[in-house]
């Protein structure tokens, strides 16, 4: 398989590469978030509205630590996509195993410090006291599978910027199944309570990523480097690490406004938290749609930079934004008339308080996701043709409305303040991100060695 596992994207239609690659994307995505909404599904059907609160109050923290893991993973994947535009095989591998000695420092340094300090972040994040010390065995653990997150994220990411995005698909699916049956044994058998899910997680992404890493190394000739190509280089890791690190950085910091957020809400009382932690992971199964777009535009723009054709980036831009437009309305309605039955997975039916909450959060984030469209498909266009910069950028913008919307208007209006801050957040992104995508554009036409024509 290993020269038709690969798919160059820089000729042909740009429509139908895309939804090639994104379909397996999405289904890799909705198969990720299926097996994280059994994680919150299992926890508050047997454990309980205060286990799924101590489990949910997490989710800021987990994002902003594990958000930057995969983030870097992202952008050390970024220049093999262009290497691979370019036809420049000896450098590509250059690349990727130089991403593999970043990425094991980085796991080794992250996964010692935030596994020391994880407890006083929670109670810096006025964690109520009924959930504390559940939400702090659930993300001990999790934090302790840091090297895992880097092993699949840092393998699948390779893979996907050589066009193939069905591998770790395949991969993917395994583990959620995986993880769904070290979930039931974990919390139902062995009685692990939180702490059980959590390393349901951490193990089936482990058994991912080794079976993904071995599957790479055996059927992908195109990385099968010599000695010299797999020694680590110091300015070949500083380009990784200028791609890399703004990306990790980007979801960081964006996770900051989030952490604000959870704080305000934790001030709410754990019945908010619960709501919000309900609404949160229905609400992102049906954002999988906009993160496989934003996966896919990485390599497509990867790919077509490096191989200088600006048309067809152009090209491939408008029709992500046609499907992500189409779908948005799609799940706006599907969300605002089934809202509160999909709740009841995560909630018993008689806790009708809670289930209103979750719907009004639902139907308030549909009605924006055209904007969250537009963030995803803009900034992972722009991190793939190298940019990775101004996606830390756009992160800031959505740090500060969340935060402003935490300080500002949650004291003064509770709960519907608080659906309203990720709209906030999505729309403050897109004034950055929109018009610098144009400003790169019309830069980049005025270059030599750029074509205008298409293929």
């Amino acid at each position: 398989m290993a020269k038709s596992a690969t798919k160059d994207m820089t000729s042909g239609s740009p429509t139908r590469l895309m939804l090639g690659f994104f379909f397996p994307m999405l289904f890799g995505m909705l198969f990720q978030q299926f097996y994280n909404m059994m994680d919150t599904i299992i926890v508050g059907k047997y454990l309980g509205v205060t286990a799924l609160a101590a489990v949910g109050s997490t989710g800021s923290i987990n994002f902003m630590i594990i958000g930057f893991c995969m983030g870097v993973c992202n952008g050390f994947a970024i220049p093999v996509a262009q290497k691979f535009g370019e036809k420049n095989e000896s450098l590509l591998r250059k690349f990727a195993a130089n991403g593999a000695w970043l990425s094991i420092g980085f796991s080794a340094v992250l996964t010692v410090t935030v596994c020391v300090f994880c407890r006083r972040i929670l109670e810096l994040m006025n964690t109520p006291a009924d959930i504390i010390d559940g939400a702090y065995r659930y993300i001990y653990v999790i934090f302790l599978g840091i090297p895992a997150t880097f092993l699949y994220n840092m393998v699948s990411g390779i893979i996907r910027s050589l066009g193939d995005s069905r591998t770790p698909l395949i991969f993917l699916v395994f583990s959620s199944l995986l993880n769904i049956a070290l979930d039931l044994t974990t919390i139902l058998v062995l009685g692990m309570g939180e702490e059980g899910a959590a390393w349901a997680t951490v193990i089936s992404q482990a058994v991912s990523g080794i079976g993904c890493f071995i599957y790479m190394k055996k059927r992908f000739e195109i990385l099968r480097m010599t000695k010299d190509e797999a020694k680590p280089d110091k300015n070949i890791m500083l380009i990784l690490c200028n791609m890399g690190v703004p990306m990790g950085l980007q979801y960081s910091i964006t996770a900051i406004g989030s952490v604000v957020l959870q704080t305000a809400v934790n001030g709410l009382g754990s019945m908010a938290v619960a709501a919000v932690t309900a609404g949160s992971k229905i609400s992102m199964f049906f954002c999988c749609p906009f993160d496989a777009l934003g996966s896919t535009m990485a390599t497509y723009g990867g790919q077509n930079i490096g191989a200088r054709k600006l048309d067809r980036i152009s090209k491939g831009f408008k029709a992500a934004a046609l499907m992500g437009c189409g779908y948005a309305v799609l799940a706006l309605g599907v969300l605002a008339l089934f809202g509160p039955s999909i709740a009841i997975l995560f909630l018993e039916r008689d806790q009708t308080e809670i289930l209103g909450q979750v719907h009004f959060f639902l139907v308030m984030n549909a009605a924006f996701y055209i904007p969250l469209m537009f963030v995803n498909v803009v900034r992972f266009l722009i991190q793939g043709m190298g940019y990775s910069k101004l996606a830390v950028l756009a992160g800031v913008c959505e740090m500060i409305a969340r935060t402003a919307v935490s300080f500002c208007l949650v004291p003064l209006f509770g709960y519907p303040a608080v659906c309203l801050a990720n709209p906030a957040a999505w729309i403050a992104a897109d004034l950055f991100l929109i018009p610098s995508y144009r400003r790169i554009m019309k830069n980049l036409r005025t270059k030599p060695g750029f074509a205008i024509d298409g293929d």
